[in-house]
């Protein structure tokens, strides 16, 4: 078993629904590559279980995919954002890291 590891510049936003959810955008490459190597590893709503880091954060989640967008979704819980100071806009780099 391996790993694939993605590092990205993305900028955090917040969804507009309901929750005050926010997400970061993972490149549309990263994401077809994620889509293709973990056909076998996905679960509900398409989502792939990847470990995320921010900054000294690091912490296991999902991502998820978004037709709108045409990849995939990191979402970035309240507890990661206060520890690394960050808000709607700010541009983050971000590992994943998902074992295939």
């Amino acid at each position: 078993m391996s790993d694939l590891d993605f590092t990205f510049t993305a900028d955090l936003w917040m969804y507009s629904g309901k929750s005050s959810w926010f997400f970061v955008t993972l490149p549309k490459v990263a994401s077809e590559q994620i889509k293709f190597l973990s056909h076998h590893k996905r679960r509900g709503w398409g989502s792939v279980r990847v470990t995320a880091r921010i900054g000294q954060s690091e912490w296991k989640t999902s991502v998820f995919p978004d037709t709108k967008a045409g990849a995939y979704l990191l979402p970035v819980k309240s507890d990661i954002r206060h520890k690394e100071n960050l808000g709607a806009g700010d541009s983050v780099s971000v590992r994943i890291c998902i074992s295939v």
